[in-house]
């Protein structure tokens, strides 16, 4: 895809917040080339007066690194104002959307503090991104391409980007849980492999792990309706799971919308072993931190041997 991409008009979704329990409403809107992925979202103190659609007080918060917050269950992006800060919760599977499907430039607003879970997936976000139309624009859309490795770790778990061609991605899981263990999926990556591998695969907990969740004021709004509950022997989501193997697709389309923080589209080859949200972001900014591993392209997306030589 050569130039920039947006949505020929605006759609609205609603739903409930993930961790928040809160019921939402998102309303996606086209943006000019040059915007990216602009949420606008209220305080995080006295949200009532000042959040939502249009009212006075709304600040807008770009989906890049350096804006991440949280990474814990979920990833989410804050920006401070005065003595207080905006934040919005629960990103990743709508940002993964946009970076599978190729939308560059986009407004999200939002009447609450998280992205709506919908059913766990990137499903809806996909259906209604393509129910409103994609837009192409005037600008060319830039590329970081990497051109050497870029390894980042926390603990016993590992991600890297490496050279490639095209974009491509290599997910491997191990919860050591007899229905969660030695999980991978690698395959090139383009909107149509992304809609129809990765866009069904929704989220997962563990019931072991519902009362520490509990506590920490998180998983609020989770349900069978909105992600699949392991058991210690089975799944307990009546029609049991989409994939074989949805977790490690799962964790593949979380991998794809905190990766898009980078802030441009990336071509490499991610392989990511135990991957999560805060790994994740650890990548990107050490992506990001060795500018001597990747250079940027514009409107080209590949580069023979010979100009990827010169480049560097």
């Amino acid at each position: 895809m050569l130039f920039q991409r947006t949505i020929r008009r605006p759609v609205t979704l609603k739903g409930i917040g993930l961790h928040s329990g809160e019921d939402v409403s998102m309303t996606l809107l086209p943006a000019p080339a040059g915007t990216g992925i602009i949420f606008r979202a209220g305080h995080e103190w006295g949200r009532e007066d000042t959040g939502g659609r249009g009212r006075t007080g709304a600040v807008e918060i770009k989906a890049v690194s350096e804006n991440v917050g949280d990474t814990s269950y979920a990833t989410s992006l804050v920006r401070q104002i005065g003595g207080g800060c905006a934040k919005v919760q629960t990103v990743e599977h709508l940002l993964a959307a946009l970076a599978g499907l190729g939308v560059d430039n986009l407004y999200v607003e939002l009447s609450g503090a998280e992205v709506p879970i919908m059913d766990g997936s990137a499903r809806p976000f996909v259906d209604a991104l393509q129910g409103a139309g994609l837009q192409t624009l005037s600008a060319r859309r830039r590329y970081i391409k990497v051109v050497r490795p870029v390894t980042a770790h926390d603990g016993d778990k590992t991600a890297t980007l490496l050279p490639s061609p095209v974009p491509r991605i290599t997910c491997r899981i191990d919860f050591n849980h007899p229905l969660v263990m030695d999980e991978e999926i690698s395959m090139d990556l383009d909107a149509a492999s992304f809609d129809r591998e990765l866009a069904d695969a929704r989220t997962f907990g563990f019931l072991r792990d519902i009362e520490m969740l509990e506590k920490a004021g998180l998983a609020k709004g989770a349900s069978l309706d909105n992600a699949v509950v392991v058991g210690e022997e089975h799944i307990l989501n009546p029609g049991g799971l989409r994939f074989p193997d949805e977790f490690v697709r799962h964790k593949a389309l979380d991998l794809i919308g905190d990766l898009s923080l980078a802030g441009m589209p990336l071509i490499a080859h991610v392989v990511a072993d135990k991957s999560g949200h805060r790994l994740n972001q650890l990548l990107v900014r050490k992506l990001l931190s060795e500018k001597e591993s990747w250079i940027v392209l514009e409107g080209e997306p590949m580069l023979s041997e010979a100009g990827l030589a010169a480049a560097v």
